[in-house]
């Protein structure tokens, strides 16, 4: 429905908004967060509308530091301020523990952003960025030119697909989740 030629999905989304002239604030459902709850996306909605500060906003929800997930490089990690704005996001282990710290979160980045129009349309007209391309990971771009990105933190764990592996984990859950229904 977009143009094949958009290097990322944000792209994509701001070709599509372009169709919603009036909308102020745009939040984009990755396609392979297909469990994500609704409630979040509700949840970041609400975020963007009380902050006219902030140019975009993310969730991740907590990995125990032992999770397998923190050394695969298809999960996403984010590090970030007190205040909650994101620092940097990576494949990579991150935080990297050098030293244990009690209380230090190892948070899972989720397949989520909301943005303003505005942001959104700045976004676009800037080239993929250096980080972004080592990293294969479009929100760097946003960082490397100035944004702030809030990261809201959530207890949800549903998980992103990434892999045939991670893709026949979501199949399961769903059809256990169809058979109990029935």
């Amino acid at each position: 429905m977009t143009s094949p030629d958009h290097p990322t999905g944000t792209d994509r989304i701001a070709e599509a908004a372009r169709a919603v002239p009036q909308a102020t604030h745009i939040v984009n459902i990755q396609g392979d967060e297909p469990l994500i709850d609704p409630g979040l996306i509700d949840e970041l909605a609400a975020v963007m509308a009380a902050d006219a500060s902030l140019d975009m906003a993310t969730a991740a929800n907590p990995l125990d530091p032992q999770d397998p997930a923190v050394m695969d490089p298809n999960v996403v990690k984010v590090v970030v301020t007190q205040a909650g704005r994101a620092l940097y996001f990576s494949r990579s282990p991150l935080p990297f523990f050098r030293n244990a710290v009690d209380g230090l979160p190892v948070l899972r980045h989720k397949g989520i952003y909301a943005y303003t129009r505005g942001f959104l349309e700045r976004f676009v007209t800037w080239p993929p960025s250096p980080l972004e391309m080592a990293e294969s990971l479009e929100q760097l771009r946003a960082l490397e030119n100035g944004a702030s990105i809030h990261v809201l933190r959530t207890a949800d764990t549903s998980p992103g697909v990434d892999t045939i592996e991670q893709a026949r984990h979501v199949e399961l859950l769903l059809s256990t989740k169809h058979a109990t229904l029935l």
